[in-house]
């Protein structure tokens, strides 16, 4: 007998359920439900995660009395997409006991649920059905083992299974590439992506979005040109990552050229890419840019309302990030905790207590959140600077979050700032205590005691830290010149250039010293003599950026700097003199803020 051809012809077109429900009571009033092909079609269709009721696909699978192979494939498949992938070994289980025939894509679907369970085992068990029935050389199978053991970190036995695998395919190699960069391992990831015969779009992204994650954002930029110069169009997601290396980098220059890239190949903007470009411009210290990109931006969602509330707070813009603030919630788009989290550090960089202990306040009354770590941090950074110092340990005595290190650091930062010796020896010693791997913590609890006289406190914890192995973590500045990105370390004696470097830096001290500059060397390096310490001082890594500015740039040129830590009072004071002296603009990005030095003064009106 013919097959009426219409529910199956709306099963084809078929968005939704209720439109499925319609077609199921069409089919029970024909005698069409019992036959296997519409029977099958109409499972599939519920048992899809995106369109689909698993419940109500299980409620058809039972029924029925005719259950084949394509039926049992797409429950395991449904249950594998859903929130319930034990259920689908379960399902198997069932499958087995019935002795219903495999296809070459039950084990593969049933591999899928693996992935999300929380131990391996059941990957192991599948694995061995895959070659006891004879799928071992069928590379869909392999390519979902090696996926599901790469989820699980079980590099060793995907990497001998890659090893031995009769035939291998891109998949097979992006998805061991994505594994070990996934574990940490990018240099094996780097090296299996040099030896892949041939790559695509997925293979470059991957191993540019994994450079990305470990901070080789130089490394991701060059290979993003190697990547157009293979003729391989980079996707959305290569391009945000490409993005956002230079966002790190500070590397406008290039940002720009990805930006034109992506204007002058009319590729489709979404809302990463349109973050990924405000962000970009917003760390490279073009908030021009970066409000050109949000002012164009078809659909401003929530994140890229973010972003540009993000680029105003690093440049200590709070009354600008305040009226995107504001202007947002007019638009009725909800701040999310990462946007919450902006405009607060936004407060806490220009001493906005009043507002920001408000938007704190109504984190819970307004926005039905709970602060999040970072929100109790932004608030005790903000008492903080404000010299509520009490308040502000107040906060951290009764927040319901146990206080982590970057909690405890704000508040020893703001304690150095105002002088407060006593509560600076105790959170010093706390922070050891939560962040003990961590160099710069014993470096400021020991200039802490010295600053106060200790003396042999300071020496012991110089003493243990050295006895640990532990070193601190070396501050790095940057600067972009003619497209290149040049790199310093405080000491630096590897730049190709470093003799004009230094004697350009000599003649700076000279016009310093005529302007009655002398560096307060301080006790911050205990082991070293007054001279050695100030020699130490003037070879901070951002003066020797600026030195190498100077001697690269045109007069009148602007110089940007991108600095990995905190630039230091005797480096900020230099800075300043400088931009007078040689009457440069200098643009400077540390840690938490951007400094715009210019005749003599900074934007940060010394408070950062």
């Amino acid at each position: 007998m013919a097959i009426p051809l219409q529910p199956l012809s709306l099963l084809e077109v078929c968005s939704n359920m209720d439109e499925l429900k319609q077609i199921h009571a069409s089919m029970l009033k024909t005698g069409l439900v019992s036959d296997p092909i519409p029977l099958s079609r109409l499972i599939a269709f519920c048992s899809s995660p995106s369109s689909g009721d698993i419940k109500y696909a299980r409620m058809l699978f039972n029924k029925t009395s005719s259950q084949n192979t394509f039926m049992w494939n797409a429950m395991i498949r449904g249950y594998s997409k859903s929130t319930e992938p034990g259920q689908a070994l379960l399902l198997y289980t069932e499958m087995i006991s019935n002795s219903v025939p495999h296809n070459t894509h039950t084990l593969p679907f049933l591999l899928k649920a693996c992935s999300k369970l929380p131990s391996s085992k059941g990957t192991m068990q599948i694995h061995a059905r895959v070659v006891k029935m004879g799928f071992g050389s069928d590379v869909f199978a392999i390519n979902t083992l090696l996926h599901a053991y790469a989820v699980f970190g079980r590099m060793e036995i995907a990497r001998l299974l890659f090893d031995q695998a009769p035939r291998r395919d891109k998949v097979s190699w992006n998805t061991m590439i994505d594994g070990y960069a996934k574990c940490g391992e990018v240099e094996v990831a780097f090296k299996l992506f040099k030896e892949m015969p041939e790559r695509n779009v997925v293979s470059w992204t991957t191993m540019i979005s994994s450079f990305v994650k470990v901070g080789m954002n130089k490394e991701a930029l060059n290979l993003f040109q190697d990547m157009l110069i293979a003729g391989v169009k980079p996707d959305n997601v290569a391009l945000v990552s490409s993005l956002s290396a230079c966002a790190h980098l500070g590397a406008v220059d290039q940002g720009r050229w990805i930006h034109t890239y992506i204007d002058r190949n009319q590729i489709q903007i979404d809302p990463e890419l349109d973050c990924a470009l405000i962000d970009m411009y917003g760390k490279c210290g073009h908030m021009e840019g970066a409000l050109r990109v949000f002012t164009k931006s078809k659909k401003k969602c929530v994140s890229i309302w973010t972003a540009a509330i993000s680029g105003f707070a690093i440049h200590g813009q709070a009354r600008e990030a305040l009226d995107f603030y504001m202007q947002m919630q007019k638009e009725r788009i909800k701040p999310n905790s990462i946007t919450l989290t902006a405009i607060l550090t936004a407060c806490s960089h220009s001493g906005l207590v009043d507002e920001g202990k408000s938007i704190f306040k109504s984190i819970t009354s307004v926005h039905n959140l709970n602060p999040t770590i970072e929100h109790y941090g932004c608030l005790v950074d903000l008492l903080g600077r404000a010299g509520l110092l009490k308040e502000a340990k107040e906060v951290i005595e009764i927040m319901p979050i146990e206080p982590n290190a970057a909690i405890w650091g704000a508040l020893l930062n703001v304690c150095k700032k105002h002088a407060n010796v006593k509560l600076c020896k105790v959170i010093g010693k706390k922070l050891m205590e939560v962040d003990p791997g961590h160099g710069g913590r014993y470096i400021h609890a020991a200039s802490i005691f010295a600053a106060s006289g200790e003396w042999d406190e300071a020496v012991r914890i110089r003493r243990m830290m050295k006895e640990k192995g532990i070193k601190k973590f070396p501050g790095c500045s940057s600067i972009t010149i003619n497209g290149s990105v040049h790199d310093f370390f405080a000491g630096d004696c590897k730049h190709p250039q470093l003799k004009e470097i230094h004697q350009m830096w000599h003649q700076i001290v000279e016009r310093l010293e005529l302007e009655g500059y002398r560096p307060e060397v301080g006790n911050s390096l205990l082991d070293l003599d007054d001279e050695e310490k100030e020699v130490a001082i003037h070879q901070h890594s951002e003066r020797l950026a600026i030195a190498f500015g100077l001697i690269s740039t045109k007069p009148g040129t602007t110089i940007r700097v991108f600095k990995n830590l905190r630039i230091c009072e005797n480096c900020h004071v230099v800075t300043k003199m400088i931009s007078k002296i040689y009457s440069r603009e200098i643009v400077m990005r540390d840690r938490t803020r951007f400094h715009l030095f210019r005749d003599g003064i900074c934007t940060c009106g010394d408070f950062w």
